[in-house]
């Protein structure tokens, strides 16, 4: 019968054992399982899609050309800046030789790290104490920063009366945090708790010192090219009928950050709000306890070991090892690495890239991705999905100035867009007290440029007419300092509310789905259009 109908009956099986029916499979299914069933050690068959491979594009030497010349003067920059800095630093040690014997001197470009470092630390207000390395560090900052102000003209006695820092306003000063690590930031939250106690021991109930985030004390420094957190500071007294919540939420939230960090794990913003619903009873009440703790501290808000959920993609030309595992973004499939919200465990970096290239859209990253531009014309391919994330901004800062190469941003042409680069570039106010190290300068405008549009002979129908918002929007940042800074910003800017149009990085495919990375990217990169 089984010859008949073209079939067979599975080996070793007798027909009742299956209710009677006897089963059956095709003549070829029979043959495949039968030479199975003969050698049992045949290896599972591998995949037949092949990695897809794309070499250096032969025109490369000739895109990159520009981009190389711009990488080249941003790390001279870098050199000068550095040089300037270690003699400066040896101007500063033969200057003390000769003041030892001074019991009382003035701040002053030669003053020492231990002056600075008593101002910053204030013991008095509970902070943590920082280690001679680290607090050198940040003098070291500051120093360079002084030097900009006077090279930009500013009042050196000006400068001096701010602790050092320009704060591009006589007579104000900034509050900025630094690095520590968990220990430090540990004893910074036991020398609060140590006040407090003090505090309820004399009966005086007690009373939180905490710099204020409030949008008047947002500066825009121009010598720093971001948004800093100024002097103003406010109080927090738990005998205040108004304020007793608000300091019973930041001592509950000192007590779970101190549990966190002596376990040494990370957790969400989330997971924070959870282990005390009834007390935060809205997750904005603890976040921004979370960040009053931070400046209060003087740490990063990722010293605190809370984070958001990651958001943020990278793929192309980098490699690091990340907790200990070595991850080459070049081999993480076509969507890439998710960007970790524990950048501090991050670390040896290594990258042939040329440019970094930072992509708004995570439409156009596919593209990019998909087509493996990166290796065409070597390059880091970075996304944020839109309004960047604290991951993603830290990240891009970390690997810029490590690496020492451009970043070149294609975004929107709408004011969105522009508002979303001043945020790479400038910080956002929310978290302008950790601005330092959350912003990447110099970030080159590579596209969608107004100027773009008719440049590139874009459709009219896909132009879009900007909206009355839009157009307010608009000319709102063409009062922003970090536009006007930027002759060609502006020019920019000024097309864009003059014409009412606007148009979406994805509208370049009207000409082709791979036009992007086959032939506008190419022409911007020979021609070194960027601004």
């Amino acid at each position: 019968e089984a010859k008949a109908t073209g079939s067979t009956i599975l080996e070793g099986t007798t027909p009742h054992q299956f209710s009677g029916k006897r089963i059956t499979m095709p003549r070829t299914a029979a043959k495949r399982a039968k030479s199975n069933s003969g050698n049992a050690a045949t290896p599972t068959a591998q995949p037949t899609n092949k990695r897809r491979q794309v070499k250096l594009a032969e025109d490369a030497d000739d895109v990159l050309a520009k981009c190389r010349m711009l990488r080249d003067s941003l790390r001279k920059k870098q050199m000068d800046s550095a040089l300037n800095d270690r003699c400066s630093d040896d101007n500063d040690h033969d200057a003390d030789e000769f003041d030892d014997d001074d019991d009382n001197l003035d701040f002053d470009n030669d003053s020492t790290c231990e002056d600075v470092g008593d101002e910053e630390r204030g013991n008095s207000s509970g902070k943590a104490k920082l280690t001679s390395q680290g607090l050198k560090k940040t003098q070291q900052i500051r120093l360079s920063e002084l030097k900009k102000s006077v090279s930009a003209g500013i009042d050196p006695a000006a400068a001096q009366s701010t602790g050092g820092v320009p704060g591009g306003i006589v007579g104000k000063s900034i509050v900025e945090v630094v690095e520590m690590n968990s220990t430090e930031v540990m004893e910074g939250i036991e020398n609060v708790a140590v006040m407090i106690a003090r505090q309820v021991l004399d009966k005086q109930g007690f009373q939180l010192e905490i710099p204020s985030r409030a949008a008047s004390n947002q500066i825009y420094v121009p010598e720093l090219d971001r948004i800093v957190l100024g002097e103003k500071r406010g109080t927090r007294s738990f005998l205040n009928v108004k304020e007793s919540r608000k300091a019973a939420i930041t001592t509950r939230v000192l007590q779970l950050l101190h549990a966190v960090l002596l376990k040494r794990i990370h957790i969400t913003k989330r997971d924070l709000f959870y282990t005390d619903v009834k007390l935060f009873v809205d997750q904005s009440e603890s976040d921004g306890v979370l960040d009053d703790v931070a400046t209060m501290i003087g740490c990063t808000r990722s010293n605190l070991h809370v984070v958001a959920s990651d958001k943020g993609l990278v793929v192309g030309r980098i490699s690091f090892f990340e907790d200990g595992d070595f991850i080459d973004c070049t081999k993480m499939g076509v969507g890439g690495k998710a960007i970790p919200p524990y950048i501090d465990k991050i670390e040896n970096i290594q990258s042939d890239a040329e440019f970094i290239l930072l992509v708004e859209k995570e439409a156009a990253y596919m593209r990019m991705a998909e087509d493996r531009f990166y290796n065409r014309y070597p390059c880091i391919v970075i996304t944020a999905k839109g309004q960047p994330d604290v991951a993603t901004r830290m990240f891009l800062s970390r690997i810029t100035s490590e690496l020492q190469i451009p970043v070149l941003a294609l975004v929107d042409s709408d004011p969105y867009g522009l508002k979303i680069l001043s945020v790479y570039m400038s910080g956002s106010k929310n978290m302008s007290y950790d601005s330092a190290s959350l912003t990447t300068p110099n970030i080159k405008w590579l596209g969608l440029r107004p100027s773009d549009l008719n440049k590139y002979d874009l459709p009219d129908q896909c132009r879009l007419s900007m909206t009355e918002n839009d157009i307010k929007t608009g000319k709102e940042l063409l009062q922003e300092a970090f536009i006007m800074k930027n002759p060609q910003w502006m020019k920019e800017l000024q097309i864009m509310v003059k014409t009412k149009q606007k148009a979406e990085i994805q509208a370049l495919s009207s000409f082709g789905f791979q036009y992007i990375t086959e032939s506008y990217l190419p022409r911007k990169l020979r021609e070194g259009d960027w601004i």
